[in-house]
C-alpha cells in the first residue's frame, strides 16, 4: 500500500501537468512564431492565406484537443483513485474500531471478574461460574489475536504446513463435533455423498479456518429462531463443489462480488458500525486460492438466505 498510495497518483499528476505545460507551450509557439513565419511566406510569395493558414489552425486545434483530453483523463483517474482510497480508509477505520472493540470487551470483562475475586469472598460454585466466564473471554481474545496472525501469514504466503490427503466430509463432521459449543442453538449438518469418500489434499488448519469463518458468518448474519446451515459435497466433471447453504438474511446483489474484499462489510456505506471486522471472508478467499480453488456467493436477495460454494480441482482418488 505504501508505494501504490503515493507513487501512481504522483506519476499521473506529473504527466497531466506536463501535458498542460506542453499544450500551453505549443499554443504560444505556433501562434506567435509559426503563424508569423507563415504570414511572411504568404506575403512574400503572394499566396492564398486561407489555403496556407487554415490547415495550420486545424493542426493546432487537433493537437491541443488531444492534450486537453489527456489531461481530463488524468484528472478522472486521480479522482477515481482518491475515491477508492477514501473507501479503503473507511473500511480500515471500521475494522480498527470493531477489532479494538473485540479486544477491549473481553479484557474489560476479565478485569471485572478478577476485581470481583479480589474484593469478595466467593463460594466454590460462584468461583467456578466466574472462572467459566473468564475462560470464555480468554478464548475469545485468543481467537481474535490468532485471526490477525493467521491473516498475516496467509497474505505473506508464510503459512508453512504440510498438506495431507484426507476425507473432507469426515474432517468437516469432526470439526462440527469439536466446536459444537460455538454453534449452540443452531442446526449445522454435513451431508455425505452416497457411498463415496471425498479425499483431497489440504492444509488441515487452513481448511478449519475456512470452515470456522464461513459458519460463524452464516450464524452472525441470521435472524431466524434457529439458524440452519447445510453443507453438501458433490463432484461434477473435474471439480469438487462444497456448498454452505444457510437460512440467513441473504446478500444484496450489489454486495455479492465485494464481500470477499479485505475489510469490506455489508452496510458499511450506510453504517460505520457494521458487524464484524471484514477479514473473515477475505481469509476464506485466500485459503481457497492457496488450494487452487475459488469461493463464490449466491443469494436470491434480502431475507432469502445465502449459498457459499467452494470449488476445488478434483479427481476421485
Amino acid at each position: 500500500m505504501g508505494k501504490s498510495k503515493y507513487f501512481y497518483p504522483i506519476i499521473i499528476l506529473v504527466f497531466s501537468v506536463a501535458a498542460l505545460a506542453t499544450s500551453l507551450f505549443l499554443y504560444i509557439y505556433w501562434y506567435l512564431e509559426v503563424s508569423e513565419v507563415l504570414r511572411n511566406v504568404v506575403k512574400r510569395f503572394n499566396l492564398d492565406r486561407q489555403q496556407v493558414l487554415e490547415p495550420q489552425s486545424w493542426i493546432v486545434i487537433l493537437v491541443l484537443s488531444i492534450l486537453v483530453g489527456f489531461i481530463i483523463i488524468c484528472i478522472v483517474i486521480i479522482f477515481v483513485y482518491n475515491q477508492k482510497n477514501l473507501q479503503l480508509y473507511r473500511m480500515q477505520h471500521n475494522f480498527i474500531n470493531n477489532f479494538t472493540h473485540e479486544l477491549k470487551t473481553p479484557v474489560t470483562s476479565l478485569k471485572l471478574y478478577l476485581e470481583t475475586f479480589l474484593k469478595h469472598k466467593l463460594s466454590r460454585e460462584e468461583q467456578e461460574k466466574y472462572i467459566g466466564y473468564m475462560l470464555q473471554d480468554a478464548a475469545r481474545l485468543s481467537d481474535n489475536i490468532s485471526r490477525i496472525l493467521n491473516l498475516a501469514q496467509i497474505e505473506g504466503k508464510r503459512y508453512k504446513e504440510e498438506s495431507v490427503i484426507i476425507d473432507l466430509v469426515e474432517v468437516t463432521k469432526q470439526f462440527l463435533i469439536n466446536n459444537r459449543h460455538l454453534f449452540q442453538g443452531s442446526e449445522i449438518k454435513a451431508h455425505s455423498p452416497p457411498n463415496k469418500r471425498v479425499l483431497y489434499s489440504i492444509k488441515l488448519s487452513l481448511f478449519e479456518i475456512l470452515l470456522m469463518n464461513l459458519l460463524t458468518n452464516a450464524l452472525k448474519y441470521n435472524e431466524s429462531d434457529k439458524p440452519v446451515v447445510d453443507i453438501t459435497f458433490s463432484h461434477e466433471g473435474r471439480s469438487l463443489f462444497i456448498r454452505f447453504a444457510d437460512n440467513g438474511i441473504g446478500i444484496d446483489s450489489a454486495d455479492l462480488k465485494k464481500i470477499f474484499k479485505k475489510f469490506y462489510q455489508v452496510g458499511l456505506s450506510e453504517n460505520m458500525s457494521a458487524k464484524g471486522t471484514g477479514i473473515g471472508l477475505y481469509m476464506v478467499d485466500n485459503i481457497a486460492r492457496m488450494h487452487n480453488g475459488r469461493i463464490r456467493a449466491e443469494s436470491r436477495g434480502h431475507g432469502l438466505g445465502s449459498v457459499f460454494t467452494l470449488t476445488l480441482p478434483y479427481m476421485p482418488q
